[in-house]
């Protein structure tokens, strides 16, 4: 391992760097060999599950075993030509679909609030009158 790079294994990695990457665009005749000869030049692989279905097709988790690995790969892989399509590599963030189910819970709530003061506002009415 050379000096460059012990020191950049020593750099401190943004919070969205995880071992997980996310691949999309791939070619759907790629088969899981070539997935291991493209992405483990990069570094030890501990699992790759490719989509195979339909709406899955063309994409593909790889997990690293070192977080320096996938971050290496991801850099070098984003936007490489691979059987005439352009990778797309991206890390995978599992906070996404938490923020979806916040999201699903803030409209629920919201939805309550406005029940709320539509009767409030119709008991005024009434009192109004």
């Amino acid at each position: 391992m050379s000096l460059t790079q012990k020191s950049n294994r020593t750099a401190q990695l943004p919070s969205n760097v995880n071992r997980i990457l996310l691949i999309k665009n791939l070619p759907f005749k790629i088969t899981s060999e070539e997935m291991y000869d493209l992405f483990g030049k990069y570094g030890a692989i501990r699992q790759i599950r490719m989509g195979n279905i339909p709406k899955t097709k063309g994409t593909a988790f790889v997990v690293y075993e070192d977080i320096y690995d996938a971050k290496e790969a991801c850099d070098h892989l984003q936007g490489f030509n691979v059987m005439g399509r352009y990778l797309v590599v991206l890390y995978f963030q599992t906070s996404h679909r938490s923020k979806r189910s916040d999201l699903s819970k803030e409209e629920e709530r919201v939805e309550n609030l406005r029940k709320q003061y539509q009767s409030m506002s119709r008991d005024e009415e009434y009192d109004l009158n």
